[in-house]
């Protein structure tokens, strides 16, 4: 057989710079470290490199005060020869809901403008509807559409009645149809095994005229697998990360695929010792980033995923909210609970923001009874504000959970944007006095709060807190050297005097409300209030709600326990409250 007629060059898009530190360091590396190797990435070949969206716009506004808009243009500079490639939430964009089309136009526009080539588009229940707005804005600035399909399963494998090939293949010449220039399976729990991947790759090459690609995080361990029968398939572009970077719940590692497909038709042609290299450099700013590294187990790979099919996200998620709520020993009757909140809810993918809605809503159905307590997100979600589920609402939760929903008890059945009004110009306005060009606007958009807050800092209104402040290698350095000194016994206490009397109470001066008499609505866990929907002296019905309140990104409506009147509301919008604060008396 002459190998050399028969080449056909894997080509790899990279993630290292967005969803490898994502996965794995909460997103926190900063653009001066990924600035400093960018020339070294450029040599490498890669057909693209994935450098921006998802999370990395909400973290480098919230938490590293820094311009997302500039990281784009600084890697830009200085990667002239690697297509620059984003992971867009369709019509989400980088954030949690839908935005109306006038945002979502600007936002590709201006994404586009600063220098990215390649818009990754998947939607969370792969409702195509949502990709209209966006695929035309890309086009209009002639970029590469890349159209992604959630992975997901119903069962212990590829099929069944809803994610089977025929579901993948339809929905991906639809997306062909649609103006897509490749399409990407998009396995974010690493739930794709490896035969599977060979048939669904085999069948989307029969069925599609332009490229596909694969992306399965490591999660499970079954990636490396999955990916090598992928290319046996014929799949084009697979996504892996540097070393470093690579693994847990990240991806594949790229130094060993180059490896085992050199002298064969797919052969990358990358060169190992410069990825050596370039291994070396991101081992060396690893340390910075130490802090948000999951280190509570020995093992890389999460074997239970195997089992439950959560993705690790969504599942650090569900045991955060039931330690909030002292109920993590309940955590196996939301094993149980999951699989049956999903398939009343149609079967959505477990991505996000789908998989915070489903794991929330199946966590207020152990703790509270099923349906007592359902997350405004919910309510958008059956009423079609996030689209069209794989599989049919189960009809009595689509009545249980759309009475007295503010927009209607019926649910739409056009493309969700299509309710939405414009907000790109309530956006100027709110930003006129601080926004220097649609970049900001933008970041207000989508973020109000944290957004105007990121701003401030920006232009000087506002001191940032002293924890944006990029660490050191230098205070790696010293920390080491202070937890040395500590296992020898070394450190010495020195001046520990007696701590100082605590103020009388300046802070807790407050006089205690007054106790009214009825019956309390106690907070279910810690959060924060949205709002009340009722005011004090207004008569309720048991089950109606009463106050919104924020858990783990999730807007919960927390229902009145009896009927009656509202004698007494104890917040506000805005306050923090924590389990078992009094929010309102019924009496």
């Amino acid at each position: 057989m002459n190998l050399a007629s028969n080449k056909k060059p894997l080509k790899i898009t990279d993630l290292s710079f967005r969803d490898g530190h994502q996965s794995l360091l909460a997103t926190r590396v900063r653009t001066g470290d990924l600035e400093a190797i960018a020339p070294e990435m450029d040599e490498v070949g890669f057909w693209s490199m994935e450098v921006w969206g998802g999370a990395t716009f909400d973290v480098m506004t919230r938490f590293l005060n820094e311009d997302p808009w500039e990281r784009i243009r600084i890697l830009k500079r200085a990667m002239p020869h690697t297509r620059l490639q984003m992971l867009l939430r369709g019509q989400n964009l980088v954030a949690y809901r839908n935005y109306a089309d006038d945002v979502v136009v600007a936002f590709v526009h201006h994404a586009a403008d600063c220098g990215i080539d390649v818009f990754r588009v998947f939607d969370a229940v792969n409702d195509e509807r949502n990709f209209e707005t966006p695929f035309k804005a890309i086009k209009d600035c002639n970029k590469h559409i890349q159209g992604a399909l959630c992975y997901s399963l119903t069962e212990r494998e590829l099929g069944g009645p809803v994610y089977n090939i025929d579901y993948y293949v339809n929905k991906a010449l639809i997306i062909q149809d649609m103006g897509a220039d490749s399409l990407c399976i998009k396995d974010m729990a690493g739930l794709i095994a490896p035969n599977d991947a060979y048939d669904l790759v085999k069948a989307l090459k029969e069925a599609l005229k332009i490229p596909v690609c694969l992306h399965s995080h490591f999660t499970s361990g079954m990636a490396d697998m999955s990916l090598l029968k992928a290319i046996e398939a014929g799949v084009d572009i697979v996504d892996t990360c540097v070393a470093p970077f690579a693994l847990r719940t990240s991806h594949s590692a790229i130094e060993p695929i180059v490896v085992a497909l050199r002298g064969t038709p797919r052969d990358t042609g990358f060169d190992l010792e410069h990825l050596l290299k370039l291994d070396e450099y991101f081992e060396c700013i690893a340390p910075k980033y130490r802090d948000f590294l999951a280190k509570t187990k020995m093992s890389v790979i999460d074997t239970g995923v195997l089992w439950h099919q959560i993705p690790g996200g969504m599942f650090s998620n569900m045991v955060a909210q039931l330690k909030e709520a002292d109920a993590l020993d309940r955590l196996p009757e939301v094993y149980a609970e999951l699989p049956q909140t999903r398939k009343e809810l149609g079967y959505p993918p477990l991505v996000t923001p789908t998989s915070q809605i489903v794991g929330t809503q199946a966590i207020n159905n152990v703790l509270f009874g099923r349906y007592k307590v359902i997350s405004e997100q919910v309510k958008d979600y059956v009423y079609g504000l996030y689209g069209k589920p794989p599989a049919p609402i189960d009809p009595e939760v689509q009545e249980l959970v759309l009475k007295g929903y503010e927009r209607g008890e019926q649910p739409i059945t056009c493309r969700p944007a299509d309710v939405l009004e414009p907000e790109l110009d309530k956006a100027k306005e709110a930003t006129k006095d601080i926004a220097k060009d649609i970049g900001d606007v933008l970041a207000y958009a989508l973020y109000p709060t944290s957004g105007m807050r990121f701003l401030r800092w920006k232009y000087g209104l506002e001191e940032p807190p002293p924890e944006t402040k990029a660490k050191t290698l230098e205070d790696i350095k010293r920390e080491d050297e202070f937890i040395a000194k500590a296992k020898v016994g070394e450190l010495v206490e020195v001046g520990l005097a007696t701590p100082p009397p605590v103020a009388e109470a300046a802070a807790k001066v407050e006089e205690e409300k007054e106790v009214v008499a009825g019956t309390p609505l106690l907070a279910p866990m810690p959060g924060t209030i949205i709002r009340y929907l009722v005011n004090e002296g207004d008569e309720v019905k048991a089950g109606d709600g009463i106050v919104v309140l924020e858990a783990m990104k999730m807007e919960n409506v927390l229902p009145a326990p009896e009927d009656g009147k509202i004698k007494a509301i104890n917040f506000k919008p805005g306050d923090k409250v924590n389990t078992n604060d009094v929010l309102a008396v019924i009496g």
